[in-house]
């Protein structure tokens, strides 16, 4: 008996050298397979969503699973699997789907979320989640910004030379800025991301509202194409896969996991 299992997961990012299975080195898809084949008593692949660099963390990553084990029920393999994962990784949920689903290519949009904490000192546990920012950015002009991250466009000016994307257009779905309780949070939802191409985006859109850009001179910047004219790359600490969106696709009832309102420990508001 072959079942699709499909899984929400949430994990700090920090100790782990990213998403993708790597020899050598700690990351979430290596662990979690492990313990899969510990429960199984053989090798599991798990496919996940999209995958996270170093240092990113995920309140809301998908991922599915195959398993031949017809006895138990698939919300028990939360509390199976996370007794037997690092406490860094957890799984949220477990709900079993149809053998065509697929959690990367189902997808129909990522959303990210990144945390700056803002002039004030951040709390030690604080910087794990989020970029401490030394000034207070206008808010009216990171948001002038951020509309125009919208609709179809060419990102070539956020892409990584070592980025292997055939092409690099991308749909955006929009992007904002906003507070919560005492930490600035810039939300943004794709089809799909280059690698890296949050940070790029979030570290250009504040070296340019820093130096007090128009708007239209901003959008002439992003039409340009050109890398060099990118800001500094914003560290992955602040980052964190936060949602999944699933439309309705060969009989699923449902756009996925209903969303999780999981926030990371930042400040006290």
């Amino acid at each position: 008996m072959n079942r699709n299992i499909r899984l929400l997961l949430a994990y700090d990012g920090t100790d782990f050298s990213g998403w993708q299975r790597q020899a050598g080195s700690r990351t979430v898809q290596g662990a979690i397979e492990s313990a899969l084949e510990r429960l199984h008593k053989h090798r599991v692949t798990l496919i996940g969503s999209g995958r996270t660099d170093a240092g990113v963390h995920a309140a809301g990553q998908v991922a599915h699973f195959h398993t031949d084990i017809g006895t138990i029920p698939p919300e028990r393999f939360v509390p199976a699997l996370n007794r037997l994962l690092p406490q860094d990784i957890r799984v949220l949920r477990a709900q079993e789907r149809g053998l065509d689903f697929h959690a990367r290519f189902d997808a129909k949009s990522r959303t990210y979320r990144y945390y700056l904490i803002c002039s004030r000192p951040g709390l030690p546990h604080e910087l794990r989640y989020a970029y401490q920012l030394w000034r207070h950015p206008r808010l009216d002009r990171l948001n002038d910004y951020a509309r125009l991250f919208q609709g179809e466009l060419d990102c070539s000016i956020f892409a990584q030379s070592q980025d292997p994307s055939i092409s690099r257009s991308r749909y955006l779905f929009g992007a904002c800025f906003f507070i919560q309780g005492n930490t600035l949070v810039f939300e943004i939802t794709a089809n799909a991301f280059l690698w890296k191409m949050i940070r790029s985006i979030l570290g250009t859109v504040l070296y340019y509202e820093e130096q007090g850009l128009s708007p239209e001179d901003f959008k002439a910047i992003l039409r340009s194409g050109d890398r060099s004219l990118a800001g500094p790359t914003a560290p992955p600490q602040g980052l964190f896969l936060w949602n999944i969106a699933y439309y309705r696709i060969s009989g699923e009832s449902t756009s996925g996991f209903t969303r999780y309102t999981v926030s990371p420990p930042l400040g006290r508001g």
